[in-house]
């Protein structure tokens, strides 16, 4: 099986905890109501028709509480400290983790999201955004059961949807593992016990389905290392020819990095630093060709924990020039556009006010002064 159907509804914590009970005192009747009818003994088999009678039974529709936000300090004050014992490279926030770096809140990233379950809920494959890495801790009181394929191995996972007519990024889908073994596709499968914390690595597919009633907790994580920051850029530049918007604003994290943070390993520092210089160029060229066209940007710096931007239309990151339509300017939230769709929807932009969110000297200050620093441990000679 490749496609997977789910349908999406709402509810609160203490509905779906409701429902998770009745789910599981059910099944306790039901054991019970099995234990007390005659049956066939363990050594004798059943029969092939009895066996056909169960397969034929009506589909149970089962709920899964999935991407319940729990970041509410007020709230959850003191679960979220208990995780501040996490060794640092685990932690929700951390120098060290490049989304701590993004400066706004990414729904289910950069915070702490709930996972509510009863047997058979199920989580279909995918990667994390951006193929960050991930964190999923099972607080019980039952099991999960995990299926994972290293990250190489995501262009014959694709190629797989491809062939069952499912989007590899959008699309719902549960891998046959006969398909996988036969095209000699490594699976580790394991089981997630309560209290067991499953680290999943840059890039790596996965798929979980619970197998016992239980409650999960996730987040995502970045580490700052050139493979991660590789493959987040890959992905990124991946969605936008697939039409998908990447969730992590990597124009918007890279420059940040180059203000928050000492980078010691070359490779991630000479990508960085490139990212910087293309984008720069950007800013430059559109603003030049505004200028040629007689239209000038107005400056609005960029408030404090203001997301980053992306257009309205094909949902690309717009970095520091935001095209808006004049008549939404006095909107508090007011739609942003990118160049391209503007310039669709107006060929000369006479509809639209170009608001620059960082001065071009300010911008290549922060070019400049990125530099490579220092090895930590580096010995004296």
């Amino acid at each position: 099986m490749w496609r997977c159907e789910s349908t999406r509804t709402h509810t609160t914590i203490a509905k779906y905890a409701q429902y998770q009970a009745a789910s599981f005192q059910e099944s306790l009747r039901e054991e019970n109501e099995k234990k007390a009818l005659k049956e066939p003994s363990d050594t004798e088999p059943a029969s092939a028709e009895s066996a056909a009678r169960k397969r034929r039974g009506p589909l149970k529709h089962i709920k899964f509480g999935t991407n319940i936000d729990v970041s509410d300090e007020r709230k959850w004050k003191q679960q979220l400290q208990e995780l501040s014992k996490l060794p640092a490279f685990a932690r929700v926030v951390s120098a060290g983790n490049l989304l701590s770096h993004v400066g706004h809140t990414i729904l289910g990233m950069n915070m702490v999201q709930l996972y509510m379950k009863v047997p058979g809920s199920r989580i279909p494959g995918h990667q994390e955004h951006n193929n960050f890495c991930a964190v999923n801790i099972n607080i019980g009181p039952g099991d999960c059961e995990w299926f994972a394929v290293p990250e190489p191995y995501w262009g014959v996972m694709s190629n797989f949807c491809e062939k069952n007519n499912i989007n590899f990024l959008m699309g719902s889908w549960w891998p046959n593992l006969e398909d996988l073994y036969e095209a000699d596709v490594p699976v580790y499968r394991f089981i997630q016990r309560p209290g067991d914390l499953v680290w999943l690595n840059t890039g790596t597919i996965h798929w979980v389905q619970a197998i016992g009633w239980c409650n999960n907790i996730a987040w995502n994580v970045g580490p700052l290392t050139a493979h991660q920051y590789k493959l987040a850029v890959e992905r990124y530049e991946w969605n936008k020819l697939q039409s998908v918007k990447s969730v992590v604003p990597m124009v918007h994290l890279s420059w940040n990095m180059a203000r928050n943070i000492k980078v010691s390993d070359h490779k991630l520092f000479e990508m960085i630093k490139y990212c910087l210089l293309r984008t720069l160029k950007q800013c430059q060229w559109v603003k030049e060709a505004l200028v040629s066209a007689g239209k000038e940007t107005v400056l609005r710096p960029r408030s404090r924990d203001e997301p980053a931007h992306y257009c309205t239309i094909c949902e690309v990151e717009v970095f520091n020039l935001l095209f808006v339509r004049r008549e939404h300017l006095s909107k508090k939230q007011c739609a942003v556009h990118c160049q391209d769709c503007a310039r669709k929807g107006s060929a000369t932009l006479d509809d639209f006010v170009v608001l620059e969110q960082y001065r071009m000297e300010d911008l290549m200050q922060v070019y400049d002064q990125f530099t490579l620093a220092p090895p930590l441990h580096s010995s004296s000679s």
